[in-house]
Parts: structure tokens; C-alpha cells; sequence
């Protein structure tokens, strides 16, 4: 009886505990993202619900949500502006159908290291880009990593541009991205991520493109044979917030959300790194053959690409280019 009683005033003691936590938060913000459970998204977005609740002194819950279970992600960012949605952290392609401007980021070849891609997003470029997002209804926190995207299919082995004729390959919903993947001759076919999988499994599509980590985390590596190192785009993948939500919290709510995303994102840059070079030794030692490319031809191949867009970004373009002449590689 005695034991009984103990183990009920323990759970008694606990679930009181839990309510107290609950009700010290004063804001709850749920984020979601379209990486799996173990992806590095979700690992950056732990941290930085304990750098924003550590802030807050608990006074913001964030709650996280991973593989789209509050929805794709445009129709996520969509939620953003009508109010249905808190928090996403979404592809730089995604947010070009809301914002076109973003879509300069993605154009190909555009970021030769990682260090050029930091330095235009933590600056002065990505902020005035960022400018862009308040009139539609998005505050861009900062501008966390999706990384380099390499190439895979189930067909053959992609070394140079022309091994890509007639295969179709699945892209983001992103003008650039089609563009591009039409100049090299492949067949580009836009599909939500989450859709991924099933359509390389039923040979809807022939391929993919995406950073090493979602070979793994998403299991492409089942029903895709080859990966090649082509590392044709670099893309971002910015925390962003519906600007109502954000305008609606206290002045020092906000800070700590703008300090802890960008904490967030220095750590969750470097999970990405760790990450792709651990997942591409797991790529080959599950039986994926990789290859080097012929980057020089690719590179060649895209500037069609860079014509077909100098009206509509030129501008950003330049100054990205002005940036990288000042970075040595």
C-alpha cells in the first residue's frame, strides 16, 4: 500500500512539475521543417528552442516539428502569411514563389565555398534581400544551410552535362531550377520533397538532386544507384517567421528569437558540413557508386542559365560576384 502511495505521489510530483513548466511559457511557437528526425535541421532547431527558451527565461516554448508534419513546405510558408502557421525553415526555392528576388541565390555555380555563401547571406546583400520578404508577410530570422546539391539517378553514370539528356529528374518547385536542369538537357520534373521517394521507387522519375545528407535520411540510397559530386547549386535554408507573429511579441522577445537564430544557424552550418562528409562515406559504403565530374563543362554548360535571368537578377548577381572576387577561394 505504502508503495502505491509513493508511486503515485511521484507521478503526482511530475505531472505538476510538467504543468508548472508549461504554464511558465508565455508564448508557444511551433516550427516545422521537411528533414527527417535525424537530420541536422532538427538537431539546429533543438538548440536553438534551448538558446531561445535560455533568453526568455522560459517565457517561449518552440515546438518542432520534422518530415513536414505541419505540411508541406510552401504550403507551410503559405500558413505564415495567413496566419495559420508560426515558424518554418524552408528552402530558398520554396520562398522564391512568394519573393522572386530570392530566386538570384539559386542560380548555379553562383557560390564556389561555403565561406563566399556566408558572407553574402550574413551581410549587407542578405539583408536588403530579407527587406524583400516584410511586405508579403515573412521575417527571415537568418539564413541557415541546406548546402551544396549533388546529382543522383538510377540510369547511368552523370560525369559531364551531356549524360543527363532525357533523364528526368525531380527539382523543387524553383524557375532557376527548371531553367537549369532544361539547359543541360535533362527532363525536370517539380515535386513536393515528401513526394520524393515513392517517385524515384516507381521510376516516376529517373533522379534527384539534393545535399548527401537527404540521400541518407530520406533512404534515396534504396532505389538510386549513382551520386555525382556536381555541387551545381549552393542553396540556403532560411528560418523564417509570419512577420505578424513576430510584430506581435514584446521588443525582447524578439531580440532573443533574432540573437538564438543566428546562434542556431552558426551551429546548424556546422552539423551541415560534419554531415554531408559523413554521409557520403555512408552513400559508398552502401554500395552507391560516386563520381567526380567534369565541373569546368557544367560550368560552361549553365551560362545560357545566367542570360536567361540577367533582367531579373542581374543586380544581386553582380554584387554576389563583387563579394567572391573579394574572398579568395
Amino acid at each position: 500500500m505504502l508503495k502505491k502511495f509513493l508511486v503515485l505521489l511521484f507521478v503526482l510530483v511530475i505531472v505538476g512539475a510538467t504543468t508548472i513548466l508549461i504554464s511558465a511559457a508565455e508564448y508557444t511557437i511551433r516550427v516545422g521543417h521537411t528533414g527527417a528526425p535525424d537530420h541536422h535541421y532538427q538537431y539546429g532547431l533543438e538548440f536553438f528552442a534551448e538558446k531561445v527558451a535560455e533568453k526568455t527565461g522560459g517565457k517561449v516554448e518552440i515546438l518542432i516539428f520534422p518530415a513536414d508534419q505541419l505540411g508541406g513546405q510552401r504550403q507551410e510558408t503559405e500558413g505564415l502569411i495567413v496566419g495559420t502557421h508560426d515558424m518554418v525553415l524552408t528552402s530558398s526555392m520554396i520562398l522564391s514563389n512568394f519573393v522572386p528576388a530570392i530566386g538570384a541565390f539559386d542560380m548555379p555555380f553562383l557560390f564556389p565555398t561555403r565561406e563566399i555563401a556566408y558572407a553574402v547571406a550574413d551581410g549587407e546583400v542578405g539583408d536588403d534581400m530579407s527587406a524583400e520578404f516584410e511586405p508579403v508577410g515573412l521575417k527571415i530570422l537568418a539564413y541557415w544551410e541546406n548546402g551544396y546539391r549533388y546529382i543522383t539517378n538510377s540510369k547511368r553514370p552523370i560525369v559531364k552535362p551531356e549524360d543527363l539528356k532525357g533523364l528526368k529528374i525531380r527539382v523543387p518547385e524553383s524557375p532557376v531550377f527548371l531553367a537549369t536542369f532544361l539547359t543541360l538537357g535533362a527532363a525536370p520534373t517539380p515535386m513536393a520533397f515528401g513526394e520524393v521517394f515513392s517517385a524515384l521507387q516507381l521510376g516516376t522519375v529517373d533522379g534527384q538532386e539534393n545535399p548527401a545528407a537527404h540521400v541518407i535520411h530520406n533512404a534515396f540510397y534504396e532505389v538510386q544507384k549513382y551520386i555525382s559530386l556536381t555541387g551545381h547549386f549552393y542553396t540556403y535554408e532560411p528560418l523564417v517567421i509570419s512577420k505578424n507573429l513576430y510584430d506581435s511579441l514584446p521588443a525582447d522577445i524578439q531580440k532573443a528569437l533574432l540573437e538564438a537564430a543566428e546562434e542556431g544557424r552558426d551551429y546548424q552550418r556546422i552539423l551541415s558540413i560534419k554531415d554531408d562528409e559523413d554521409c557520403l562515406k555512408q552513400i559508398r559504403e552502401l554500395g552507391m557508386e560516386i563520381l567526380e565530374v567534369d565541373k569546368p563543362a557544367f560550368q560552361k554548360a549553365v551560362q545560357p542559365v545566367y542570360e536567361q535571368f540577367k533582367e531579373k537578377y542581374g543586380k544581386w548577381v553582380e554584387r554576389i560576384n563583387l563579394i567572391a572576387k573579394q574572398k579568395p577561394e
